[in-house]
């Protein structure tokens, strides 16, 4: 049988960031599980790392991607390790990246229109949203961005960094015939197909995105609706108030 990294990476199909806000949402109310719990995955929050504010120091994740990402381990090769970089993340974390992103391309980019860098920002930071109808796909906790490991913890080249403004960084951008850092191409290669075996789908724009249960998933695997909508982790504060209000307490 083959290994991962022997299967090429195939060109995705054409996406909309507009067609998939159509898709109904029934939430299946599964809870937020911080991943940290774990002694099977790495995790490296990779925003909170970086002094982004409000970023959040856990990687926090829908129950079933939860365990989808314990049944990606088992594929992993041996010498590798699955790292999660980022999983549920505040709208004012998806607004500041997207706000600064568009800063950045206006001031190098200064000729070009403000919907032509808008668009050229979708590819490598998805829309803030807190629409419930729509959210961002963070906020589902159905959303995480991966990467692999060595068993010491060092991180693997895959081609380009995480969240690196860079053609290469579209998850097939390592399949051309004149690539030839093979170590990255089939690091990459063993990242998608162990994502994709146990059910996962992949942003084509980022190598390290993949997606469960939210509207980009049912999108790409033209489910009649998405499982997961706007969550957040337990606030004991909120708990508090709904419990008092309700006489829980009292």
């Amino acid at each position: 049988m083959k290994s991962l990294q022997q299967f090429p990476i195939p060109k995705c199909g054409e996406f909309s960031w507009n067609d998939y806000k159509a898709i109904e949402i029934v939430d299946n109310g599964e809870a937020l599980i911080p991943l940290s719990t774990s002694s099977q995955l790495v995790t490296y929050p990779f925003y909170a790392k970086m002094g982004i504010a409000n970023a959040m120091s856990e990687c926090f994740v829908r129950e079933s991607v939860f365990e989808k990402l314990h049944q990606v381990t088992q594929l992993i090769p041996a010498g590798k390790k699955l790292v999660v970089l980022d999983g549920w993340r505040p709208f004012s974390v998806q607004q500041h990246l997207f706000d600064t992103l568009i800063n950045i391309l206006k001031k190098s980019f200064p000729d070009h229109s403000e919907r032509y860098l808008h668009e050229k920002a979708k590819s490598l930071v998805s829309p803030p949203s807190s629409d419930v109808k729509a959210p961002s796909p963070h906020i589902t906790g159905g959303s995480v961005d991966v990467t692999l490991c060595d068993d010491m913890g060092r991180f693997l080249d895959m081609g380009t960094h995480f969240d690196e403004a860079n053609s290469l960084s579209w998850t097939d951008g390592l399949e051309s015939d004149g690539y030839t850092n093979q170590e990255a191409q089939q690091n990459r290669r063993i990242l998608y197909h162990a994502m994709s075996e146990v059910g996962f789908t992949n942003l084509p724009s980022e190598w390290w995105h993949y997606d469960f249960g939210n509207q980009l998933w049912a999108y790409r695997t033209k489910a009649s609706h998405a499982q997961y909508g706007v969550t957040r982790p337990r606030d004991i504060i909120k708990q508090w108030e709904s419990e008092i209000l309700d006489n829980k307490f009292i």
